[in-house]
């Protein structure tokens, strides 16, 4: 992630018949006359995916790879294509690159130049929101089709990313307009992400593209053009090259364990915001999944407040955990536009005070590094401007933030026709009995399938697999005030040490507490005090407009839940390998930690979990559910690599061997 800012969208000047030309590059987004024409030549032909649609089986996936997605033109016609061939079962998965994505206006500026492709440019231009920088997955058609946007330099994104491509579209500007895209460096990257028999086709034939992409391991043919292009290429990869040293690996104990075979039946165990996420993604897959919750309802827990916040901690320097929260903010505000705006949802704003000098500059750093549609900072006049109440402070504020009804969220995703809840199924352990994980009650047994998802926060912990995870559990309590005449006026959720958010049937929610030592969920009147106080640090005029000097703490309203969080804050996500042999597997690691042994880890074959989200829950916890099923299905992973090994369950144990603890 840049120190500074690249301009987020693309500048675009718009001709006289109404065509985008990019400034940035000079050069025009496609042929004024030939232009769907030339992606289904170009693209679609070269690439024979009329065949191959037609020859996907159920469930079988299609990876398309782009070099420049633009105005989403062969996205779009791909699109049209796998609907009009593909079995009704079969996917769609398409990868594409953009340093300068449209604005939302300016996209569906273009995509009215085309109107026989608005069945498919419609509903991205519905969900194009919050595409920031990094990976951003957009879904369509109950997650037939997947759309997977790196936003930012090629050269930076590509590396990142781990999918199994099928097809390449070598799309941009054209190399005399764009030369720093067009390099060996890039070829080796498409190189990285294909298998023998991975085709590509691209408009251009200049001899050095062609020559380094046959020194890729690329065989290229050229063939006649259209209209003013005299030819085109097209290609397929037969092998990393003898003379080019191998791409480097994941290690062992990050690599991807094979996808799981036998039916596609699924366990989720949790239905709070981690598992109903988790059996949305798996559904969209073709997974018939059931869902075993030990409460009566999903939600009930740390998932079942009134409102949680959108809340975005991010570091202006990239690391893992911002660049998860980057992504899964966009892929959670995609999610939230299919839920009744004001009633589920609101994108209200985030609004968090500089409480402080400390906080102050470090608010100043992410102005410096984020583009303004995500973040700008505030002084107080603005800052109370959009509160619609007196603050202390400006503050940094997150204009496409907001809060959310999580149990409205957690249902949505269970509305799913291959989805089936069990209420009051509480899973005690698990078997494996002939590649199935049975799930039992004591001696009942409730369910069986080939892969399990452990969604239960804390809980996790209860089977042996995942015992030695380091999960703590922070009890949080909430207060729901009133709404009052004032107290309207609020228009954003304002965070300083606690959070207070605008009114969702006639009351605030307002917390939340932390308590790192209580074991039970009962409210209590201390905390609910508490919270107060929080709130009169938020905004004292708030605190008077909800007449809180009246009002009892033992008579307030409330509830109390655990947070399950990590020692690095991350969430683990991923497959789950089997402690004890994982130590002895790797145990020479104890010694020279710089070893990488080729030694396949010690898989718990169709066992995965997802946990340890802690107060980001709403961000991370839905998009960790496409990491499970992307992990489960052999299919693009929607993070950069380093994000889900950040993330995996194995980071533990492996640091606790390597310190010998």
């Amino acid at each position: 992630m840049p120190d500074t800012p690249l301009p987020q969208h693309a500048q675009i000047d718009w001709d006289d018949q109404g065509r985008p030309h990019s400034r940035q590059y000079d050069d025009v987004y496609f042929s004024k006359n030939e232009g769907v024409h030339e992606t289904v030549y170009v693209f679609l032909e070269r690439n024979h995916l009329a065949r191959r649609f037609a020859e996907l089986a159920p469930h079988a996936c299609l990876v398309i790879g782009e070099t420049g997605f633009g105005t989403g033109m062969n996205f779009f016609c791909a699109w049209q294509l796998f609907a009009e061939k593909a079995h009704p079962e079969a996917r769609l998965h398409f990868v594409s690159v953009e340093k300068y994505p449209l604005s939302r206006a300016d996209l569906a500026r273009a995509a009215a130049l085309w109107p026989e492709l608005s069945p498919f440019s419609e509903p991205l231009v519905a969900q194009y929101v919050a595409v920031h920088p990094g990976f951003q997955q957009f879904s369509f058609e109950q997650g037939r089709v997947t759309l997977t946007l790196l936003v930012g330099d090629v050269l930076e994104q590509l590396p990142q990313l781990d999918a199994p491509i099928d097809a390449w579209f070598l799309d941009g500007f054209a190399p005399a307009k764009n030369p720093d895209m067009w390099t060996p460096e890039l070829f080796a990257q498409l190189a990285r992400l294909s298998r023998p028999g991975t085709t590509l086709g691209t408009f251009t034939t200049t001899g050095w593209v062609r020559r380094g992409l046959a020194a890729a391991g690329f065989a290229i043919k050229k063939v006649p053009g259209l209209g003013k292009k005299w030819e085109v290429m097209g290609g397929e990869f037969v092998g990393w090259p003898e003379d080019l040293p191998t791409p480097p690996q994941p290690a062992p104990w990050y690599a991807r364990p094979a996808p799981v075979d036998g039916p596609r039946r699924a366990l989720v165990i949790g239905a709070g915001l981690a598992g109903c996420a988790s059996a949305a993604s798996l559904a969209a897959r073709g997974w018939q999944v059931e869902v075993l919750e030990r409460h009566d309802a999903p939600a009930r827990e740390a998932s079942g407040n009134p409102q949680g916040v959108l809340y975005l901690k991010l570091s202006a320097h990239g690391t893992a955990l911002s660049q998860m929260i980057l992504a899964g903010f966009g892929y959670t505000r995609r999610w939230l536009e299919r839920l009744q705006r004001g009633r589920d949802w609101d994108d209200c704003g985030v609004l968090q005070l500089a409480f402080d000098t400390k906080e102050a500059e470090r608010q100043a750093k992410l102005a410096g590094a984020f583009d303004s549609s995500l973040l700008q900072c505030l002084d107080r006049e603005q800052a109370e401007a959009i509160a619609g109440v007196a603050l202390a402070s400006g503050g940094l504020f997150y204009p496409e933030g907001g809060w959310v009804h999580p149990p409205a969220l957690c249902q949505a995703q269970l509305q799913h026709p291959r989805i089936r809840l069990l209420k009051s199924h509480q899973v005690i352990e698990l078997r494996k009995v002939d590649d199935l994980w049975q799930a039992w009650d004591g001696e009942r047994l409730l369910a069986s399938a080939p892969l399990v998802v452990l969604a239960g926060a804390a809980d996790v912990r209860n089977f042996p697999a995942c015992a030695e995870l380091p999960l703590k559990r922070i009890r949080g309590q909430i207060t729901r005030l009133p709404l009052t005449e004032r107290s309207q006026a609020l228009g954003t959720v304002v965070c300083a040490d606690g959070y207070v958010a605008p009114a969702r049937d006639g009351e605030h929610t307002l917390g939340a507490s932390f308590d790192f030592h209580r074991l039970d969920l009962a409210p209590t009147a201390g905390e609910h005090a508490s919270n107060l106080g929080l709130l009169e640090a938020i905004s004292a005029d708030l605190a008077q407009r909800l007449d809180t000097a009246a009002l009892d703490p033992a008579q307030l309203q409330g509830r109390a839940a655990f947070r399950c969080t990590s020692p690095d804050y991350l969430p683990i996500v991923g497959p789950l390998a089997d402690p004890a042999a994982f130590s002895t597997t790797y145990s020479m690691l104890a010694k020279d930690a710089r070893q990488v042994p080729a030694i396949a880890c010690p898989w718990l074959e169709g066992l995965y979990v997802n946990s340890g989200h802690g107060s980001r829950g709403l961000i991370t916890a839905p998009l960790s559910g496409e990491l499970i099923a992307a992990w489960a299905s052999g299919e693009p992973l929607p993070v950069p690599r380093a994000v889900a090994e950040a993330c995996h369950p194995n980071r533990f144990t492996l640091r606790k061997l390597i310190r010998g603890k």
